[in-house]
């Protein structure tokens, strides 16, 4: 069966036919789509899709200072699509790095992808759920959404989500350079501004790892200025366990205030999480970072991706007492929420 599947991938087929239809809703609840208890853990590679080329708002940061850093918003700039490859057939295309440890076993990998697709243009929804995929080293392969897509259209923004799971490729390529092409997003100036991005999650397993509850869930949710709370149950966590939570993130504004990640444990009193790239009140910032620092082995490596959150942070702080269960709640603001992934030690 793993040879069909690398012939498959090969060829350029790695999810649903051409003809296949995906199915969309303005809000999917988040569900669990992947959970293990393994020596192992999670890995994550992300980029963003658009960027800024001038500034519109006075007052605002330059175009490159907001791409080193910078507290610009994407509504401050005039955005066009990224686009790293030499392939005249793309439109947009990044790339980032996908660390696996050498001889573990990728036992899920999925897909995360997704935009505003209203802001100087609008794309058509039609091509929400199908994206382009390379391995390190590889063509281009057509990927499609393998569920429902989230897709919100509102006043001031076209959003949308889709995913679809990527294990066996995963699995034959390993570690490397993963670019994703043809994201739809919309390009141009709007005072919410364009974004978009992806993020690929893989689980994995090796014998010299510490045993560890890894969980994945997806949906598609709007804060509209309130809170999002997920449950993930049926955890293990050890008394001061070493853990880690990521989450992918839309539309998030750097230099907002109240945009926040608060985790209980057990009904325990709630931790508010953040780091050195995440701020307490501004944890969805327009940031691709690994505890608390940006993540740079990525093409290209903004560090303000004007719109597009992709961050895993420390979840220890939550786990002083151990944990069964996680109430994990982000609050503030008017993002949208697509994936949440962790992973915890568990007892001895």
């Amino acid at each position: 069966m793993l040879c069909v599947l690398a012939a498959l991938a090969l060829s350029g087929i790695i999810q649903a036919p051409a003809s296949a239809q995906f199915s969309s809703a303005p809000s999917v609840p988040f569900s669990e789509r992947y959970r293990a208890q393994l020596h192992g853990g999670v890995s994550r590679a992300a980029n963003a899709a658009i960027t800024c080329v001038e500034q519109v708002v006075p007052g605002a940061p330059a175009c490159p200072a907001a791409q080193r850093g910078a507290a610009g918003r994407n509504g401050d700039y005039r955005m066009f699509y990224t686009d790293i490859d030499d392939d005249p057939n793309t439109y947009n295309s990044t790339s980032a790095e996908l660390r696996i440890p050498d001889g573990a076993r990728v036992t899920y990998a999925r897909l995360y992808w997704g935009g505003n697709l209203r802001v100087g243009e609008q794309k058509p929804h039609a091509d929400n759920g199908r994206v382009l995929i390379a391995e390190p080293g590889g063509r281009y392969k057509v990927l499609r959404a393998d569920s429902v897509v989230g897709h919100r259209v509102t006043d001031h923004d076209d959003a949308f989500t889709a995913s679809a799971d990527v294990t066996e490729l995963v699995r034959w390529s390993r570690s490397g350079e993963w670019t994703v092409a043809d994201i739809n997003v919309a390009m141009g100036h709007s005072e919410a501004g364009a974004w978009g991005g992806w993020t690929l999650v893989a689980a994995w397993e090796h014998a010299d790892a510490p045993l560890r509850d890894v969980v994945i869930q997806d949906g598609f949710r709007s804060t509209d200025g309130g809170e999002i709370r997920l449950d993930i149950g049926g955890l293990n966590a050890a008394p001061g366990a070493d853990g880690r939570i990521g989450f992918v993130g839309y539309d998030g504004d750097r230099g907002s205030s109240g945009e926040t990640l608060a985790v209980t444990a057990d009904r325990r009193a709630p931790v508010l999480l953040s780091d050195d790239a995440n701020p307490a009140g501004n944890v969805m910032n327009s940031t691709i970072s690994e505890l608390g620092v940006p993540v740079t082995s990525r093409t290209p490596a903004h560090h303000n991706t004007l719109g597009y959150d992709s961050d895993v942070m420390d979840l220890t702080p939550a786990l002083t007492g151990g944990a069964e269960r996680l109430s994990v709640g982000f609050g503030g603001g008017g993002y949208h929420l697509g994936a949440v992934f962790l992973q915890a030690d568990v007892r001895g």
